[in-house]
């Protein structure tokens, strides 16, 4: 059956034919034909990826090495693939989710031009492709390859109108952040190959390479965890999360909701038998976790952007993940993935196709009534709040149920309810934040222009067609993954996961569960009552006091750029104009000018007199025969 696993390569190979069709061909292709090709592909990717999941689902997994990539003395890392339980999964929200979006976007730039439109769709492809890669490598190098190749598609698509050079400088932090988590990602491998001589999962998560890796594990781990933060935009390096909504709203969707942005929950949860040799390292990550949600929730509050709502929106919905992850619940972390990628991809389209409507406009503040002429947009927005808010029985409400359920038993060892009460908390805010979100947007009066209010209409179908599928699959995503306490043998996403992933540790009491559940479901039904009475008949208002601060998002950016950037600029100034200027170009120029002024004094010897000439061949006579008699001797 590996002979089967073996055609698994077409699944990131038809991405990257797409890549180079839509790339090289941007000048000649036309729109609809591009639009075809870059979605063809992807749409051939997922049903790929669907066989693979079932070949894996049977028991037909395992690593499929194609050749030898890097061999060095004893150090042979192989371009492979793990084809299993964790990597199937990935590969049908990616492929699937990306396809979507693909369509939707055929229609949401239509407006570009052939060659740009291209270009769009060229990165897309090649953003999949390198996903692709990411989750599919059978070691540590082809994950890290693929991780660069989705940080470079994320500056492209985060800068693709470059015209613009504040989308730029968005696009230019996203990199540089990443660097930073991803120099730590690169000593870590380094130290793992040290330590085991391999980089293959395999060889590194085997029982001999666990004990050589059991004295380091703490370091290691807290290393990679350093490169999830910043690809998964964790604190400190969340910043560039919010602040690349400058990219096109579909790119919003596919990479900083649906797929890149989990690369680093993917990893952690890939290295859950390393993770667990680290205690220190695994209450690190629950605890940057949770401060993560809650400051990004508190953030997401007050702010008036549509698109900067939902970003805040997800780093908090990452904090859940990594909560998940700390607490030793991998299982409840990805499959929070899943459903994440649901809701929130169809979240962003949403706003999208709301943006689409108002003609660019992306303040909530001027918006208003909008569920009367966008029916279609409004119903599926709804259920999207209704699912990232654990309303049953939408998605949202299994696998954030997961993650409280796990932080409580979690605390419960601890005998203290801190991670449970804060996450219940956070999600509480979070619901505050989206019903508040929809009522603003949707509800009440119109607040924009008269010639706004003139255009609004319901987006095309491209565009609203992917919006239902997505909806459909926030609304029902979640039964993959029912609790036992439900239906007996109803987790099939935990079983299915099983042979990769670490079991999750004892459950708590039927009745425990249940009173956890309804607790949460009450105070969330609370809180979308609340949330209606007090923003049915908003009318905008200057923020003050602690609004203001959270408006203004904690000043964390303004914070970071005072302590910093402007250290940075300044010490780059002073080597730019001592350093460089007086040292490096002081030497180079000084050897210029040396040779110079020696070559001007040099020639004055040439003067063309015998008699000179004479003299000086006298004058070397006698320093050649002093050398020979006194200073040799």
């Amino acid at each position: 059956m590996k002979n089967v696993l073996e055609l698994s390569y077409l699944i990131p190979l038809l991405p990257l034919i797409g890549f180079l069709i839509t790339g090289l061909g941007r000048r000649y292709l036309s729109k609809p034909l591009t639009g075809i090709i870059g979605s063809g592909v992807i749409l051939f990717s997922f049903l790929l990826s669907v066989w693979i999941f079932f070949q894996v689902k049977e028991g037909n997994s395992g690593v499929v090495s194609y050749f030898n990539f890097i061999s060095a003395g004893s150090l042979k890392i192989p371009f492979s693939f793990q084809i299993d339980a964790l990597s199937s999964l990935f590969l049908l929200i990616i492929t699937g989710v990306g396809f979507l979006i693909h369509v939707y976007s055929a229609s949401y730039m239509h407006h570009e031009s052939k060659e740009h439109f291209a270009r769009y769709f060229s990165y897309l492809n090649l953003f999949v492709f390198s996903m692709l890669l990411l989750v599919m490598g059978g070691n540590f190098v082809i994950l890290f390859i693929g991780w660069e190749g989705v940080g470079l598609c994320s500056y492209l698509l985060i800068g693709y109108w470059f015209k613009n050079t504040e989308y730029n400088y968005a696009a230019r932090k996203a990199f540089v952040m990443n660097r930073i988590g991803d120099l730590a990602f690169l000593i870590a491998i380094f130290m793992i190959i040290a330590k085991v001589g391999s980089v293959n999962f395999s060889d590194a998560f085997s029982t001999e390479g666990l004990q050589k890796l059991s004295p380091q594990a703490t370091i290691i781990t807290l290393l990679l965890f350093v490169g999830a933060t910043g690809k998964s935009a964790q604190i400190p390096l969340y910043t560039w999360l919010p602040d690349a909504m400058a990219g096109p709203t579909p790119v919003s969707a596919l990479i900083h909701a649906a797929t890149m942005v989990t690369a680093g929950i993917y990893m952690i949860a890939r290295s859950n038998l390393l993770y667990s040799l680290s205690e220190t390292t695994q209450n690190i990550v629950a605890y940057i976790g949770l401060a993560t949600a809650l400051l990004a929730a508190t953030i997401a509050l007050k702010q008036n952007d549509i698109k900067k709502v939902l970003a805040y929106s997800t780093v908090s919905q990452l904090g859940y993940m990594f909560l998940a992850l700390g607490v030793g619940a991998y299982t409840a972390a990805v499959f929070h993935v899943m459903t994440h990628a649901f809701f929130k991809a169809l979240l962003f389209l949403g706003s999208g196709s709301v943006i689409h409507a108002m003609s660019g406009e992306q303040d909530i503040r001027n918006m208003g009534g909008l569920s009367k002429k966008l029916k279609i947009t409004f119903f599926t927005f709804l259920i999207g709040c209704l699912a990232i808010s654990g309303i049953p029985p939408f998605s949202g409400f299994f696998s954030k149920d997961a993650i409280l359920l796990a932080a409580f038993e979690h605390d419960e060892r601890g005998k203290i309810l801190v991670l449970y009460s804060i996450s219940l908390f956070t999600a509480l805010l979070t619901t505050y934040y989206m019903f508040r979100l929809l009522f603003i947007t949707f509800t009440g009066k119109f607040r924009g222009t008269q010639e706004q209010e003139h255009h609004i209409h319901e987006s095309p179908a491209l565009m609203t067609v992917p919006l239902i599928f997505l909806a459909v699959l926030a609304a029902i995503g979640g039964f993959v993954g029912i609790p036992e306490v439900f239906v007996k043998g109803g987790d099939k996403l935990s079983a299915f996961l099983t042979p990769v992933i670490a079991t999750n540790p004892e459950p708590v009491s039927r009745s425990t569960e249940f009173f956890l559940m309804g607790l949460s479901g009450v105070l969330v039904v609370a809180t979308i009552i609340f949330t209606w009475f007090r923003f049915k008949n908003y009318q905008p208002k200057e923020e003050k006091g602690f609004g203001k601060v959270l408006e203004n998002k904690w000043y964390v950016d303004e914070l970071y750029d005072k302590i910093i950037v402007k250290p940075l600029n300044k010490l780059a100034g002073f080597l730019n104009n001592f350093f460089e200027r007086f040292i490096i170009d002081g030497i180079v120029n000084g050897v210029g000018r040396a040779v110079n002024y020696s070559s001007r004094q040099l020639r004055l010897l040439q003067s063309g007199q015998v008699g000179s000439y004479v003299l000086f061949m006298v004058l070397s006579i006698l320093l050649l025969l002093l050398y020979q008699f006194f200073i040799k001797k």
